[in-house]
């Protein structure tokens, strides 16, 4: 059987007529209807030739290529059998069945009869390709599975490389590469996806950027340790593989054991890197979006860290309310002995010497200043200086030994007595008060050999299982900032925490990026303080204003402490929030074409086409003395649009004896075509400065 998924712009062809494992003909650009007649003479025309020196039959790259099949590159299951020391291998397809136009599932068992493995491959309406595969057990003994990954091939016009690295507050940085012989593997090993999460690894034409271009990509919905790497070979095929990081001996199935593995996430795009965006967006806002409108947050962490004295809580809570804030979430600090960073983890009682009745004053102040309460919590950590280590040292995950990280070690959530006892008290808690939200850490790397994929697991059970008893709690994931953002801890929870700096300049990257794969209404940013905190660096407020408009807004700063001109330039971009939320969280998002590392412009345009929002930003000094035009991509082209300045907080610094003509006269009229392609003349912005533009259709 040859099977044709087609959706979206986006064709599949697997070739699935058995006996050897299933191979994908080709994944990328819509090839049309084509008849079954059409297929197999696709499929035939595919078959490469013979060269000299290499197997006596076409090379043919499975969904799962392994070294029987001749393919000598990284294959894509490994493991062995310790009873007889076979490796596992000799696959074969034993069936195919079409699980609706859209989806299919394979049949494999090997040989020797000792597995059968189950493939699911799906390709949404929009676009957007997933698989993974189910393993059992069908033999005797015990087997060692090292990997079991999802491989797809890419073409060859997709010549170069682009993944990400990083470092805790300055998370999603790119690198690109040329794609060479050889495999290039990103691997991570935290015990979850880590600052240096290679997240999204595209493979594109030479040259691609957000507009142009065709893009390769994969994605690993997991939050432990994975692995995503690409491979081109002297033989000639290239591929992009993904699947979970396995530590040897971490998975060892006995007779009738099963595993899933995560699911892998693929995307083709004719149209760049924003291409990918315009698949992935709309197919993750269909399947399970987060509550609208999403409300403007004020963290106290930022405000007052540990220091929580009911008279300074109140009036924080006086001025969100003032500023139109319409969650107040309480910090680290509001439990029993937790002075600083170096104790108290696990012991999740609420603090009767900071906190004598409780929570429930501080709650009602609250919701009478018409705001929901949110509250810090981090679950998954202990301190060893706790009441819980030192009751229950064998719930701490490896023991006393090995280093500290950020003071405190990881509870064994495959414990089933720390389970219960971390389930328990998160249940006592949001039955004992009003929580509308929590605000869900992990502030430290696992360094535990083979407990990953069992702490993973137990996490998104504990995760589920809350939901389901309190539907009504929204969570945010944070793990000491952007350190887990995947689409598997997305399934479960509303909301994800960027990173842990407000630094505008800095965060202007990173929510660039991290906004490829997720749309902005996860993507919590903060106005923060002038100064910002982890860099030192003082910016203006109108950057930090436009910086955090563009996502899941809040504020992070201790408000009781700003000038009365500031906290009324904060209330007034609280209420442009408010108003502009509609488009920014469920339109378009859109990139100018490079990475320009001077100045760049994103934005936002309405699924109607009749409004969007855009921003241009200054991170340095231009490279001209008049910059190129603003392009405001993502426009319709047939229509005519309006595009006015938007005032945030104190205009943008400006170096220029008079400003570009249209802005003088305060508004254009243009159609979109020209406003894309030509575009605007821009205002002279000093470095770390940030002008925003309303667009209209006429």
């Amino acid at each position: 059987m040859i099977i044709h998924l087609r959706a979206a712009g986006t064709s599949f062809v697997l070739d699935a007529r058995g006996p050897r494992p299933a191979a994908v003909v080709h994944w990328g650009p819509d090839l049309g209807d084509l008849t079954d007649g059409d297929l197999a003479a696709l499929a035939g025309a595919a078959a490469p030739a013979v060269p000299p020196s290499s197997l006596d039959e076409p090379l043919r790259l499975s969904l799962l290529p392994t070294l029987d099949q001749g393919w000598s590159g990284r294959p894509g299951i490994a493991g062995w059998w310790p009873a007889d020391g076979a490796p596992v291998a000799g696959l074969r397809l034993l069936g195919v069945r079409r699980d609706g136009p859209l989806a299919v599932r394979l049949d494999l068992g090997a040989a020797d009869g000792r597995l059968r493995i189950g493939t699911e491959i799906e390709l949404s309406a929009h676009g957007v390709l997933r698989a993974r595969h189910h393993l059992r057990h069908t033999g005797t003994g015990a087997c060692h599975l090292t990997a079991l990954d999802v491989v797809l091939p890419v073409p060859a016009p997709a010549a170069e490389l682009l993944d990400f690295s990083g470092l805790w507050a300055y998370e999603r940085r790119p690198q690109r590469a040329p794609w060479r012989h050889g495999v290039w593997s990103r691997e991570t090993r935290h015990g979850r996806p880590g600052h240096d999460d290679p997240y999204l690894m595209m493979a594109g034409t030479p040259g691609f950027d957000f507009r142009t271009g065709q893009v390769w990509a994969v994605h690993l919905a997991w939050s432990g340790d994975k692995r995503l790497w690409a491979e081109r070979s002297p033989l000639g095929p290239g591929l992009l593989g993904a699947g979970e990081l396995l530590a040897p001996g971490e998975l060892t199935l006995r007779p009738g054991e099963r595993y899933t593995t995560p699911w892998t996430v693929a995307v083709h795009s004719a149209q760049g890197i924003d291409g990918l965006s315009d698949r992935l967006h709309p197919w993750i806002r269909a399947r399970r979006a987060p509550r609208l409108p999403r409300p403007v947050v004020l963290n106290t962490w930022e405000a007052v860290y540990f220091d929580h004295d009911p008279d300074t809580l109140a009036r924080l809570v006086d001025t969100a309310a003032e500023a139109g804030v319409e969650r107040f979430v309480l910090d680290d600090g509001w439990f029993t002995g937790r002075t600083d960073d170096r104790r108290a983890l696990g012991d999740w009682h609420v603090d009767p010497d900071r906190h004598p009745a409780g929570l429930h004053p501080l709650i009602d102040r609250v919701r009478r200043r018409g705001m929901d309460f949110g509250l810090w919590v981090e679950p998954e950590m202990v301190s060893p200086d706790s009441a819980l280590a030192r009751d229950h040292p064998d719930w701490v995950l490896g023991g006393p030994a090995g280093p500290t990280w950020r003071h405190q070690r990881v509870l064994d959530l495959g414990h089933p007595e720390a389970y219960a006892y971390v389930a328990g008290r998160l249940r006592e808690l949001l039955t004992a008060y009003p929580i509308a939200f929590l605000k869900w850490d992990h502030n430290r790397d696992l360094l535990q050999h083979g407990a990953t994929h069992r702490q993973t697991a137990a996490l998104y059970r504990l995760l589920a299982e809350l939901r389901a008893a309190f539907p009504e709690v929204e969570i945010e994931s944070c793990a000491s900032g952007g350190a887990r953002i995947d689409l598997g801890i997305l399934d479960l929870v509303d909301r994800v925490w960027t990173s842990d700096t407000n630094d505008p300049l800095e965060r202007q990257r990173i929510q660039r990026w991290t906004g490829v794969l997720i749309p902005p209404e996860y993507l919590g940013g903060h106005l923060g303080a002038a100064t910002a905190h982890i860099t030192g660096r003082t910016s203006a407020l109108s950057f930090r204003l436009a910086t955090a408009l563009f996502g899941s807004a809040g504020i992070e700063w201790d408000l009781t402490t700003a000038t009365d001109a500031e906290r009324a330039a904060v209330a007034r971009w609280v209420a442009e929030y408010k108003r502009l939320r509609p488009l920014l969280h469920t339109g378009t998002v859109v990139r100018s074409g490079g990475d320009d590392d001077a100045h760049f412009v994103h934005g936002v345009v309405a699924p109607d086409g009749r409004s969007a929002l855009y921003a241009l930003v200054a991170l340095r000094a231009a490279d001209a003395a008049l910059p190129p035009p603003m392009r405001l991509p993502g426009l319709d082209p047939e229509r005519r649009y309006t595009v006015r300045p938007l005032a945030l907080g104190p205009a943008a610094r400006v170096v220029q004896d008079a400003p570009p003509a249209w802005l003088a006269a305060g508004q254009v009229t243009l159609p979109g075509r020209v406003l894309g392609e030509v575009g605007l003349a821009v205002p002279l912005l000093t470095p770390e400065q940030a002008a925003v533009f309303t667009v209209e259709a006429v």
